[in-house]
């Protein structure tokens, strides 16, 4: 088991910047990758970012490429968001994912169904 602790949402002005946090315990020792979703209102949630754990390497959704950045920090079992440049469309409830198992360098993960553990998500809000 995994559980996963996001922090740092909170209300910003378009073109501000915050930092989310996503704290594991349990069995970190397993991880295979992390990432973070988001689901606005009334659509599907949706890929933003991954980190394989394997060699660090990201993966970036078009809509963040260049404003966000994803980094871990294993001794504390932890990963990072830092969003710049905010914009009203990224307005939604973001979600730490956890996925445990073989790690691959050059592989992915960009389904949630590739995800084992989830956070409970922490509500991103840009004002206009």
């Amino acid at each position: 088991q995994v559980q996963l602790v996001e922090s740092g949402g909170g209300l910003v002005q378009a073109g501000g910047s915050l930092r989310l946090s996503c704290a594991a315990s349990g069995r970190t020792s397993s991880t295979s990758a992390m990432a973070w979703f988001r689901q606005a209102p009334g659509k599907e949630r949706e890929l933003v970012t991954t980190i394989n754990w394997s060699d660090g390497n990201t993966y970036y959704a078009d809509s963040v490429k260049g404003r966000f950045t994803i980094s871990r920090d294993n001794a504390k079992n932890t990963v990072y968001l830092q969003m710049n440049s905010l914009k009203p469309e990224d307005t939604a409830v973001y979600y730490c994912a956890s996925r445990l198992g073989i790690r691959y360098s050059g592989i992915h993960f960009r389904t949630s169904g590739d995800y084992n553990y989830w956070g409970q998500g922490t509500q991103v809000t840009v004002s206009s």
